[in-house]
């Protein structure tokens, strides 16, 4: 039985996330050793040290969440305490919490300092794909199957939109409206969500306009369009970004010979780590990354698709389009797609509260593909082998429309 199980876990996400971190690793040291010194007045392997604790951290959960049935997840043991804690975490953060980054979305601790909207991103995640599985025989009673759930995912994205961070709440948002279309509930009660949503959020985003859209932000969104218009102020991010892409070419300068890091690219080894790898590594090293993400992402759309439990279907396909959402709202922001909005690199960037979220999330995927396989792979065999047994099988949330 527990060899099954074994040979059930899906190793090339293993491999492949395995690789990917320990890639992570080695440019958050790249990245980080002149402004660890310079801005920061610390050794320069300060932040590969606390990264690497982060790993090992990370890597023990990953582990623990790997081994405990997903199903779990579902109970409102489980469920109703996360929900309790997630809006109190984010509540006490206009209490408690410390300005970074001109957001107050994170606790200090220390030397440490956790942002529990990182977490709130899987809580979320969990949440309505359990609701959403559980309410699978009447998805598409709109005032019973559909709104309820919504509640808390409103509460949750205005929370994180004041403190003001903007980025992890569309983030969040985008991740919910996944869950929701793969749902199953039918094309005319997703329209009906799109048509409240509008009539909703157009008036309240004119009304808090003035908070949300700060000097900022604003200039955010004209760096955006013409980052050289005034590369000494406003476009100094994403105009050092710009250089530290093109210079790469196809091999790069050399893994450590970044230029753009020597104090010119801000946040190098977080938010624009894939800067410094494009022209450190060149060509070669992004589409590294832009593979194993990739992998990772689809991958879980897959899990997804073959798990026939409608809970474990619709988190493993929460949990990668939320590394997908992320991946494209950071890279489309350092190569100018889309504004900035200050969101990590997954698996890659520097920071403890996201590494060890997705650590749990891949977790928690791993098991789901575990499931998947072993019911494939041993659990049907074991039932067709049993004279007079018919093979069971449950509804699947994500599916095709009529």
């Amino acid at each position: 039985m527990f060899k099954k199980i074994l040979k059930s876990y899906d190793y090339s996400l293993i491999v492949v996330l395995t690789m990917l971190v320990i890639f992570g690793l080695i440019m958050v040291y790249s990245a980080s050793m002149v402004s660890a010194v310079q801005r920061y007045d610390v050794a320069s392997d300060y932040f590969y040290q606390r990264q690497k604790l982060n790993l090992v951290v990370s890597a023990l959960i990953f582990i623990f969440t790997a081994l405990i049935p997903y199903k779990m997840l579902q109970s409102n043991k489980i469920l109703v305490p996360m929900v309790f804690l997630s809006l109190f975490g984010l509540g006490a953060l206009f209490i408690f919490g410390h300005v970074a980054g001109n957001a107050q979305s994170w606790f200090k601790i220390g030397a440490s300092s956790l942002q529990p909207s990182e977490f709130v991103k899987l809580c979320v995640i969990i949440y309505l794909s359990a609701v959403y599985a559980k309410k699978q025989s009447y998805i598409n009673e709109f005032n019973k199957g559909v709104v309820p759930p919504l509640a808390y995912l409103v509460l949750v994205v205005v929370f994180v939109a004041i403190q003001p961070d903007v980025g992890t709440a569309a983030i969040i948002f985008l991740i919910a409206a996944t869950i929701i279309f793969s749902s199953g509930m039918s094309l005319r009660n997703v329209s009906k969500l799109v048509g409240i949503g509008l009539l909703v959020s157009i008036p309240l985003l004119f009304m808090i306009s003035g908070f949300l859209f700060s000097d900022v932000r604003v200039g955010r969104f004209l760096a955006y369009q013409d980052p050289f218009k005034d590369a000494q102020g406003i476009g100094w991010q994403l105009a050092n970004s710009y250089m530290a892409v093109g210079s790469g070419g196809l091999k790069g300068l050399g893994l450590g010979q970044s230029i753009q890091k020597l104090g010119y690219l801000p946040e190098s080894h977080t938010d624009f780590i894939m800067a410094v790898i494009a022209e450190e590594l060149g060509i070669f090293g992004v589409g590294f990354v832009l593979l194993c993400l990739g992998y990772i992402v689809l991958r879980g759309i897959f899990i997804g698709i073959k798990c026939k439990d409608p809970f474990g279907s619709l988190l493993a396909i929460g949990i990668s389009s939320m590394i997908g959402i992320q991946s494209f709202i950071n890279l489309g922001g350092i190569s100018g797609i889309i504004p900035l909005t200050g969101v990590p690199l997954p698996f890659v960037s520097y920071g403890g509260s996201s590494l060890l979220q997705l650590s749990i999330a891949m977790g928690i995927l791993l098991n789901i593909s575990m499931f998947v396989n072993y019911e494939q792979n041993y659990k049907n065999k074991e039932e067709h082998s049993k004279p007079g047994k018919t093979k069971k099988t449950t509804g699947q949330a994500f599916s095709f429309r009529k």
